[in-house]
């Protein structure tokens, strides 16, 4: 397993995050097995949001695991909150987040977060508000760091003009079928639907303010479409490419897939959403495979993608 540093923070992280949005589709020993088996392979991050299963994944994953405090000193442990699921709408009242994060800790069964993520943009943010939020959370014990996910450059640029504490991380989805944070870059200035630059340039912005990149839906074609991976009706060509470059590494489709993600040199870590022990251990075999330029670029364009 690769590890590298969360700029701007102590935590030494994993590049293969294990995602527990599904988990209330398992029995408590399938999660205790599953979470079991990604320490094992070298996973020491974990992610949440209060809205997976309605926080019924937080109180599964800590029952599971029998949550105390021998086994959280081994964890990194992730959560979200922002979205009021009841109504329907984005929240970020200093109330709703500081509730959000006492519920999350409670269900965790932990006295503290390592990092809280604004979950999606509020429109209706008062960021002076977050910013009160974030230092009471701070100053408490109750959270270590803060991020945010499936924000845009200048949502951060006016969280960070108040919020005290450095933004260390944004949630965004990344899979080889689903790229337009490289898209646009690559057909920069021709007259195509690839040069439409959806995201203010997010990868970039990224790097250069040392925010680590946390690719969600790693496997999946557009938003919840499904995966591509086996997908032989609607991307034959990719999963013939990705098969061959599997069977060179001597590795499954799944860590190819995997590999593809970090071998980006803005360190970007890989989300992973499933429930299946094997697939789980399949996609860590991709944390240290290094493709080479030509390896990415063929990927790159037989999803698809023009390379001028």
């Amino acid at each position: 397993m690769k590890y590298f540093p969360i700029k701007n923070t102590s935590l030494n992280v994993s590049n293969i995050i294990m995602g527990n949005m599904r988990i209330t589709q398992l029995s408590l020993s399938e999660i205790e097995n599953l979470i079991r088996t990604a320490m094992e392979e070298g996973i020491n991050f974990f992610d949440h949001a209060d809205i997976y299963g309605g926080g019924k994944c937080e109180e599964l994953f800590a029952d599971a695991i029998q949550m105390n405090s021998s086994i959280r000193e081994k964890m990194i442990l992730q959560s979200k909150c922002g979205i009021n699921t009841k109504d329907n709408y984005f929240n970020f009242s200093k109330e709703h987040i500081l509730q959000s994060v006492d519920g999350i800790l409670q269900r965790l069964k932990t006295d503290y977060l390592d990092i809280l993520l604004l979950h999606r943009p509020d429109p209706l943010m008062e960021p002076e508000e977050v910013a009160e939020a974030f230092d009471e959370l701070h100053n408490s014990g109750k959270v270590r760091y803060f991020g945010v996910s499936n924000h845009n450059p200048l949502q951060i640029e006016l969280l960070q003009k108040y919020v005290s504490h450095k933004l260390v991380v944004n949630q965004l989805q990344l899979s080889i079928a689903h790229t337009p944070m490289i898209d646009s870059g690559i057909a920069l200035n021709m007259n195509i639907d690839q040069s439409i630059n959806r995201d203010s340039s997010i990868l970039e912005y990224s790097r250069l303010h040392d925010i680590t990149i946390q690719a969600w839906s790693p496997y999946q074609t557009g938003f919840f479409k499904g995966p591509f991976l086996g997908d032989t009706e609607n991307y034959p060509e990719l999963n013939e490419v990705i098969d061959t470059i599997a069977e060179k590494y001597e590795v499954t489709n799944t860590a190819i897939a995997t590999a593809w993600i970090t071998r980006h040199p803005a360190n970007i870590q890989v989300v992973l959403g499933t429930t299946n022990v094997e697939r789980l251990s399949d996609a860590c075999k991709g944390s240290e495979i290094s493709l080479t330029r030509d390896e990415w670029y063929q990927i790159y364009k037989v999803a698809g993608n023009i390379v001028p």
